[in-house]
């Protein structure tokens, strides 16, 4: 890094050298770093810079850097943070993304890093605000939009404000309300419950009542009427008034300009890569974004003067605020910004110092090397992917005509490339139902024919089974690790035996090159791990063998195993169970590497030199979860960015892309001609990411069904399968998930009040009150006062709880979310410890609810159990809990109780942290959901 590089701005020194987030404000126009604490929170009258630092290909580091501005910001402090974006930018590299973001109108990338939302607050730097925690509390309106991510802004505290198409969140001291506008989206109505769960623990200490209130149910109740109150009484709500931020900009055909001294001119011609030059700048128009593309030898000058261009133009279309800017380098464009040009050949991007150190310790993480804590006596190879549950039944059927022909149960394994194969894998899953694998396997010398009746056949498969089995499509050679699994082994033949492939080579007059018992052969042992133990009929020539890898050769009677000398121990032995798997009862000859006889060679057409280069594994890469639409006749994609599982909407079918597979996730309330058509929409993004993206046409393909998911897709996200089972649309599942199974037989907002709170209402509220505190964030009150005196409380709204239930099991009407509005709090009332409340379902064992069940605290008197060592944190705020490993291991003798099962890690001591997982805390709850879940897995800790 040069020194002048350097010397451009001290205040960005080290940044970008590890991921995650990085914030300054804009403070007497110079970037100030941003306290952790304070992230999340941006004044209206700042301007901020906010560097997001991400994993990329091979372990490079990838950059997206936003400049924010609030609405009463300065031009000048405005400016300001627009060129040094540019500055920050240049210590990088010249390599990041650089996005403009307008308040109330920012990208749904810069909002994913902040979820569920942002608090907008008023005031600034310049107006020595106080910080949140300062004020006197203040009642606040909010309004919220997003279906994916939450657009929160603070509107007039007037019923003038509300109108009936938007979600709305009255903020006041003693309870949170969420009002539904009766045309309000349900998948926004989902998303505000997050912001609400947000609020609560944030400003409330998780200590106030929640309420929803529907508009236009005028039933009587407290919580309805309450909030009316608050506004002074009920009087109908008027319509929404449309203003500047509401304006939608509209997407318009590309176009491009060239950028030259401060002048755009329009270029003429068909959209192309190569139209853009290296020494220049360009500006993309479409409509609703603009992108000031930046050529890799243009000056840093150059690039500031662009960012300003482009502004001017914006202004001088008099396009809407919401427009989005983005600016990008040469070498480093987004999919989005590709995907505007008709034509953008595929190649490799500009190479960073850091992609051949990342591409190193991503093969050394693949091959297990520098893993801390396991068994010298059991060595890791290399990690093992989430595989289906062993021991299923697995069928297989080769297509043949117009039919499907069962294989035999010895044949089960073998794969001819002329043929296509129907793979049906029936599992039990721990704890669960029948689950199905399901697909349909391409030979790469299959005719197409036999591929579409695969294909339609495996369709009619799912359709019987009531579209629950993972369906797929898998291509030869890129057979993914749990097909793989289910076979041992598999062993892919050259030729074919089925009609069509057989009528194909007569028509041709090609020669039959399929594999029999007599014929000469040579099979290649590609790998050992239970994954890809899979066997290939290569070309039996000697140039096709490798040092590294293990043979057989097949002449005749004769079948010789051969070892290389590089080659190990299980291959060796696979060989064997591979060469008994094709020849029964023959006697195998073994042959390692440079003792050969003459009649080995002779099998080959002679001796030749032959390679002794390793096969470098495919780079792992990070997940990337879509949504689509079809826009006037073309597929077009939107990422998820920072996804979970709570953006899987059961309104939706999305797209997966681990770049070794492509998963279509279809919800169950997703469109019925979506649903249909879903595997097409897999292929067309299939299509567009290979030009795009580098992904390979034969990448397997998956429809997964919600409700179905198996292990190698939840694999991707920290899964919990409680929210996978939920039923109901997006809302009534998120009320289910934060508020109870009280709150989830059907959605509040279609509900209508059918004579006030029910008992099983009441006796919920008695429970909630038994639990709770008196309402209200009172924050001077005492943790321990919180839980005296409340033990005959707690019985006696146990018993009446119980009491209600088995009169509900004997015949009495059950209640409805609808019938009473209150959600209680979720959170404990005690210091240190949680109360576990009893499920209220509808089932014979919950009406015997006992006392016992309910975890107490701990008086001083007694033992408690566990008693854990505790671990004085950095900062001395407070202790950490923590217990040794073997103790908090899933399939532990002695498991520790009343712990966060879904964070046994949280509990292990940093040493022992380190020795484990091979990292310390800070660096691995940096690293994705998915992959910390993966790591987990493999030490038991999942």
């Amino acid at each position: 890094m040069s020194s002048t590089t350097k010397a451009l701005e001290p205040a960005f020194q080290g940044a970008g050298q590890k991921l995650g987030t990085e914030i300054w404000r804009i403070e007497n126009f110079l970037p100030v770093a941003l306290p952790k604490s304070d992230y999340g929170r941006f004044y209206s009258g700042d301007s901020y810079i906010i560097l997001q630092t991400s994993p990329g290909r091979g372990g490079a580091y990838l950059y997206d850097i936003h400049f924010w501005l609030g609405k009463d910001t300065s031009q000048d402090e405005a400016g300001t943070a627009a060129i040094k974006t540019v500055e920050l930018d240049a210590i990088l590299g010249g390599r990041a993304v650089q996005y403009r973001e307008l308040q109330g109108h920012e990208s749904d990338k810069f909002l994913s890093y902040f979820k569920p939302c942002i608090i907008p607050l008023e005031g600034g730097v310049a107006s020595g605000f106080k910080k949140p925690e300062e004020e006197e509390f203040e009642t606040r309106l909010y309004v919220c939009k997003g279906k994916r991510v939450v657009r929160l802004k603070q509107v007039p505290f007037s019923r003038s404000s509300l109108n009936h198409d938007d979600v709305f969140i009255l903020d006041t001291k003693e309870k949170i309300f969420q009002f539904n506008g009766a045309n309000s989206n349900i998948q926004e109505r989902a998303k505000s419950l997050e912001v609400i769960q947000f609020l609560k623990e944030k400003y409330h200490e998780g200590k106030c009542d929640v309420a929803i209130v529907d508009d236009g149910k005028l039933q009587a109740e407290s919580d309805s009427g309450e909030f009316w109150v608050i506004f002074g009484g009920f009087a109908p709500i008027g319509k929404k008034v449309a203003s500047e931020d509401d304006a939608i900009p509209e997407k318009t055909a590309p176009k491009l300009y060239s950028i030259i001294a401060g002048q755009v001119n329009e270029v003429d011609g068909d959209l192309s890569k190569s139209l853009l030059e290296n020494n220049k700048c360009f500006l993309l128009d479409c409509g609703a974004e603009v992108f000031v593309w930046i050529g890799r030898v243009t000056q840093v000058d150059d690039r500031k003067a662009a960012i300003q261009v482009a502004e001017e133009f914006i202004a001088s279309q008099n396009r809407p605020k919401s427009t989005h800017v983005t600016r990008l380098i040469q070498g480093y464009e987004t999919n989005t910004f590709k995907s505007k040009f008709d034509s953008w050949p595929s190649g490799s991007a500009p190479s960073a110092p850091e992609e051949g150190r990342g591409k190193v310790a991503a093969l050394l993480k693949q091959q297990g090397v520098g893993l801390k804590g396991a068994s010298k006596s059991s060595p890791v190879n290399e990690e093992i992917p989430p595989l289906l549950e062993g021991g299923g039944k697995t069928e297989v059927w080769r297509i043949n005509g117009s039919a499907k022909t069962p294989v035999p149960k010895e044949d089960i394994g073998k794969f001819y490339g002329g043929d296509c194969y129907i793979v049906l894998y029936t599992y039990h899953p721990h704890d669960k139902k029948e689950d199905y694998y399901l697909c349909y396997w391409i030979g790469k010398d299959s005719v197409e024919e036999d591929q579409k009746m695969a294909a339609r056949l495996v369709v009619t498969m799912s359709n019987s089974l009531k579209g629950r089995p993972v369906q797929g499509r898998i291509f030869q050679g890129k057979e993914p690790p749990q097909f793989i699994a289910i076979f041992q082994p598999m062993v892919v033949l050259k030729g074919g035996i089925s009609s069509g492939y057989k009528n194909y080579i007569a028509d041709k007059g090609l020669n039959d090159e399929t594999y029999n018992a007599d014929c000469v052969a040579l099979i290649e042992i590609s790998g050992t791990a239970v994954h890809h133990n899979k066997a290939v009929q290569v070309d039996a020539v000697a140039t096709s063998l490798n040092t590294n890898e293990c043979f057989i050769v097949q002449s005749g009677s004769s079948i010789f195993i051969w070892n290389g000398s590089q080659s190990t121990v299980e291959q060796q032995q696979l060989a064997i169970k591979v060469a008994d798997f094709l020849k029964p009862g023959a006697v195998v000859k073994h042959a390692k590497e440079g003792t050969e006889n003459s009649s080995f060679w002779f099998a080959l057409g002679g001796k030749q030199s032959y390679t002794s280069k390793k096969v470098c594994p495919d780079v792992v890469r990070d997940p990337h979860l879509f949504t689509f639409s079809i826009d006037k006749g073309k597929f077009e994609v939107e990422e998820v960015y920072n996804f979970s599982q709570d953006d899987l909407l059961t309104e939706d079918v999305l797209i997966l892309d681990s770049h070794a597979e492509v998963f279509v996730w279809v919800g169950q309330s997703a469109d019925s001609t979506e649903k249909q058509d879903s595997l097409e929409y897999g292929q067309k993004y299939i299509d567009m990411a290979v030009s795009l993206d580098g992904l390979s046409p034969y990448v397997p393909l998956y429809k997964v069904t919600e409700g179905n998911e198996p292990c190698f897709f939840t694999t991707f996200f920290s899964w919990d399968s409680s929210k996978a089972t939920a039923y109901g649309n997006s809302f009534q599942k998120k009320v289910m998930l934060l508020f109870g199974t009280g709150h989830s037989a059907e959605d509040k907002s279609n509900g209508t009040n059918q004579g006030g709170p029910t008992q099983r209402a009441s006796a919920l509220a008695a429970l909630n009150s038994a639990f709770s505190s008196s309402p209200g964030p009172k924050r001077d009150a005492s943790p321990k006062s919180a839980g005296v005196s409340r033990g005959s409380q707690r019985a006696a709204a146990v018993a009446a709880l119980s009491s209600v239930l088995t009169a509900e099991k004997k015949g009495s009407p059950s209640s409805s979310p609808a019938q009473s509005s209150k959600i209680p709090p979720t959170e404990p009332m005690h210091s240190g410890k949680s109360e576990n409340l009893p499920e209220v379902t509808d089932s014979e064992e919950t009406t015997e609810v006992e006392e016992t069940q309910i975890v107490q605290p701990v008086s001083e008197n007694e033992e408690s159990e566990p008693k854990p060592k505790v671990e004085q944190e950095e900062n001395g705020s407070g202790s950490q809990i923590t217990f040794d490993y073997e103790r908090l291991k899933a399939k532990s003798d002695n498991p520790v109780t009343g712990i966060d099962f879904k964070q046994r890690e949280a509990y292990l001591s940093d040493e022992e942290f380190q020795t484990i997982f091979g990292m310390l805390k800070e660096a691995f709850y940096k690293l994705p959901k998915w992959k910390q879940d993966m790591l987990k897995k493999k030490v038991d800790l999942f």
